[in-house]
Parts: C-alpha cells; sequence; structure tokens
C-alpha cells in the first residue's frame, strides 16, 4: 500500500512539475537574411544512406571527425563547404555550412 502510494504522490508532482514547466516555455522565430543563406545547388553533397567509406572515395579525408556519441553512435565529418552526420556507417544528413 506504501509503494502504491509513493508512486500516486510521484505521479501527482510530476504532473504538477511539468504544467509548470510548461507555462515557462517560448519558442523564438531565427530570421536568416537570403545573402547569407547557403545555396546546396552550388555543392556537390553527400546523399542520405551512403557509406563513410564512399564519402571518403567522393569527397576525400574530412578536415576533423566528432564522435561517434551516443545510442545510436551518431558522428560528424567536417569538409570546407559541409558537415556530414553518420549514424553508425550510413549518412543521415549533410548540412552545408552558410556563407561568410
Amino acid at each position: 500500500m506504501k509503494n502504491k502510494r509513493n508512486l500516486i504522490t510521484a505521479v501527482a508532482l510530476t504532473s504538477l512539475m511539468s504544467a509548470g514547466l510548461a507555462t515557462n516555455l517560448h519558442a523564438e522565430q531565427l530570421k536568416i537574411p537570403v545573402g547569407s543563406q547557403a545555396d546546396r545547388s552550388q555543392v556537390s553533397l553527400p546523399t542520405t544512406g551512403m557509406t563513410q567509406s564512399s564519402v571518403r572515395n567522393r569527397w576525400g579525408a574530412p578536415q576533423d571527425i566528432h564522435g561517434p556519441l551516443g545510442e545510436p553512435p551518431i558522428s560528424q565529418w567536417h569538409y570546407s563547404d559541409f558537415i556530414v552526420y553518420f549514424e553508425h556507417d550510413r549518412v543521415l544528413h549533410t548540412v552545408v555550412k552558410r556563407n561568410r
């Protein structure tokens, strides 16, 4: 009976806390001027699903590698114009670095 009471207390406190936190949340709209956005059409990029070896064969060795971190393991390969995100050995996404 004591465990059930502790569970009810924990659920009630969690509900109250999350209700209080939700009222304090807000979002901010980020505006990026057109001239500073990266143009994906001007850069050859790795596509989703490519292997690390195929990326290395096509674009060479990355300038820097971060990770892998977490579960599933995510790593980043940094090139001069873009960053490639991998899950295990496969491309998840490629992000073009913004124009300066």
